[in-house]
C-alpha cells in the first residue's frame, strides 16, 4: 500500500523518498485529521480541480483530480473500508467511521510510515509531513489559472518553472497568446515585446522578478534564479503604486513564531556572507581610511526598472555627489559599481575622473557583505544593498524609494509614499521580505523550499550547474569582457 501523502511532481524535481515503511504508529488521529483538512492535502492534491457529484464513490472519483473540491461538493461519500481516501472524507466531515476504523486507516496510511524531509533527509513526524505538503499546496494554488508565462528567457525557465507550476503545466509562451477573460498571465515585464505589452493592456497580470536571495552569480551572466517574486498587485520597486510587499508591511500582524524565524534567518544570512548575487567572507574588511568614518555607496544599473520606475535618482554620478555632500569632506567614501555594470552588460558606468573626484576608493572585487560589515553607514539610491545593510544594523540613508524605505528604519531623502504609515521592526521587515513574499527553489532536489533551505545550500557551497547552463554563462561573461574593452 502507498502512503497518503506524496511530493507533487514539480517540473525538473529529482525523485526523493518521502516515506518508507516502518513507522511506529504513534500520533493523535484527531490532530492529524484536523491538519489534513486545514492544509487540504492527501491524494492527488495538485490535480485538476472539478466539482463532484452529491454522492461520491469509487466509480465517480477521478484518481487524477484534487480530492478536496470533490469533497466540498459531496453530501455523502461511499468508499471501501480500506480505501485511503476515506481518511480525507473523514477529515472533511463527509464520512463517519467507527474510531477503530479511523485509527486503522491513520496507522496504515500515515503513522505506519517513516517520513523524511526531502531537503535534509532527516526523519520528520507525520504532522510535519502534512505541513510540508501544505506548503507545496499553497504554492500550487497560487498558480492555478495561470495560462501563459510571457517574457521568460529560456535559461531562466528550468528554475522558474517549478515555482510557477499550477499542478498541470507551466505554460511558457512565445508571441501573443489568445487569452480568455479569466486567464491569469505571469510576465517578466522587461522582456515583453511591444505586441505582448499591448495585448496585456487593462489586464491584471502577475509580475515576476528576481528574489532578494537570488543566486551565486549574476542574472546578466545567465545564472538562473533560485528565488523569484510573484506579485499580482504591483512590482515592489515602483513607489507609484502599492505592491504585495508593501501591503504586507503596512497591514500584517506578525506572529512571535514568524519573528523568531526571521531573527534566525537573518543571523544565517549574515554568518554566510550572503547578498543577492554573492556568497563571500562575512568578516569585515580592513578599514582603508583608518579612523575616518567609512561611507559605502553602492551603484546601480541606471536603466533598470528599479531606477526608472520612479522616485530614484537618475544616475550613479548624482548619487555619488549627494552622498559626498551629505557625508562631508572628512568621510572616507567607498563607491562600489554594480556587478552587472562591471561585467559589461548594463548601463551605469561613471567616468574615472568623476569617481576620483568624489570617492576615496572604488571597490570592484570585495563582496558586498564584507564591505557592509566594514562600513559605518551606507548611502543608496534604491539598491537592495541598503536592505542588506539594515540586516547588519548599519545606518542607511536612502535617496530613492525602495521597498524598505518609509517604515522608520532608514533616513529617507526620496519621496516616500504617504500611504506607508506603519512603523516596523527589523525582524518584521525580514519576515515580510524573506519569509512571506518570495518563492525559493532548492538547487539540489529541484523542489520549492522554505528560504532557510536555500540559505543553507548557498552557504555550504555553490549549487551545481548543468553543462548547458555553464556554457551559456561562459559565453555571457566573455561578451561582457568584450563590451568593457570597447568602452560600452
Amino acid at each position: 500500500m502507498a502512503p497518503l501523502l506524496a511530493i507533487p511532481p514539480f517540473p525538473g524535481a529529482r525523485a526523493t523518498a518521502f516515506a518508507v515503511p516502518g513507522g511506529a504508529g504513534n500520533g493523535d488521529a484527531a490532530v492529524l485529521l484536523a491538519a489534513l483538512a486545514r492544509h487540504r492535502v492527501g491524494g492527488w492534491y495538485w490535480g485538476r480541480q472539478i466539482a463532484g457529484p452529491a454522492v461520491l464513490d469509487t466509480t465517480n472519483w477521478p484518481t487524477d483530480a484534487d480530492p478536496w473540491p470533490l469533497l466540498d461538493s459531496a453530501s455523502e461519500v461511499r468508499l471501501p473500508a480500506d480505501d485511503p481516501r476515506g481518511l480525507l472524507a473523514v477529515a472533511a466531515g463527509k464520512l463517519a467511521l467507527p474510531d477503530d476504523a479511523v485509527a486503522a486507516l491513520v496507522r496504515t496510511y500515515l503513522t505506519g510510515w517513516q517520513w523524511r524531509d526531502p531537503f535534509s533527509g532527516a526523519f520528520i513526524t507525520p504532522l510535519q509531513a502534512i505541513e510540508l505538503c501544505g506548503f507545496w499546496r499553497q504554492l500550487i494554488d497560487s498558480n492555478r489559472g495561470i495560462t501563459a508565462g510571457l517574457g521568460f528567457a529560456h535559461w531562466k525557465r528550468p528554475t522558474v518553472a517549478p515555482l510557477l507550476w499550477n499542478g498541470q503545466d507551466t505554460p511558457f509562451k512565445r508571441g501573443v497568446p489568445a487569452l480568455a477573460e479569466a486567464d491569469r498571465v505571469a510576465v517578466w515585464r522587461s522582456r515583453l515585446s511591444k505586441a505582448q505589452t499591448a495585448a496585456l493592456a487593462g489586464r491584471s497580470v502577475l509580475e515576476v522578478e528576481d528574489g532578494f536571495i537570488r543566486s551565486v552569480g549574476l542574472g546578466a551572466d545567465c545564472v538562473p534564479p533560485l528565488s523569484i517574486i510573484v506579485d499580482g498587485t504591483g512590482v515592489h520597486f515602483d513607489p507609484n503604486q502599492s505592491s504585495g510587499l508593501e501591503i504586507l508591511l503596512q497591514n500584517s500582524v506578525f506572529s512571535s513564531d514568524l519573528l523568531d524565524r526571521a531573527q534566525v534567518l537573518r543571523a544565517a544570512i549574515i554568518a554566510g556572507g550572503l547578498s543577492k548575487y554573492e556568497r563571500g567572507d562575512a568578516a569585515a574588511l580592513p578599514r582603508p581610511g583608518g579612523a575616518r568614518r567609512h561611507v559605502l555607496v553602492p551603484g546601480q544599473v541606471e536603466d533598470d526598472r528599479a531606477v526608472t520606475s520612479g522616485g530614484a535618482l537618475a544616475s550613479n554620478l548624482e548619487l555619488l555627489r549627494r552622498a559626498r555632500a551629505a557625508a562631508g569632506p572628512d568621510a572616507y567614501l567607498i563607491y562600489k559599481p554594480h556587478p552587472d555594470v562591471l561585467a559589461g552588460h548594463r548601463n551605469g558606468l561613471i567616468r574615472e575622473s568623476d569617481m576620483a573626484a568624489l570617492a576615496d576608493r572604488v571597490e570592484t572585487t570585495a563582496p558586498m557583505a564584507a564591505l557592509i560589515a566594514m562600513a559605518d553607514e551606507l548611502h543608496v539610491n534604491s539598491s537592495l544593498a541598503g536592505f542588506e545593510a539594515l540586516l547588519r544594523c548599519k545606518p542607511v540613508t536612502v535617496h530613492g524609494v525602495p521597498f524598505y524605505a518609509g517604515w522608520g528604519l532608514t533616513t529617507d531623502r526620496g519621496p516616500v509614499p504617504a500611504r506607508r504609515t506603519a512603523r516596523r521592526s527589523l525582524d518584521e521587515l525580514v519576515a515580510a521580505a524573506y519569509l512571506l513574499y518570495p518563492r525559493y527553489l532548492d538547487p539540489e532536489t529541484g523542489l520549492p523550499c522554505p528560504p532557510e533551505v536555500l540559505v543553507q545550500r548557498l552557504t555550504s557551497g555553490a549549487p551545481s550547474l548543468d553543462p548547458a547552463a555553464s556554457a551559456v554563462i561562459a559565453v555571457r561573461r566573455a561578451t561582457g569582457r568584450v563590451r568593457r574593452l570597447l568602452g560600452r
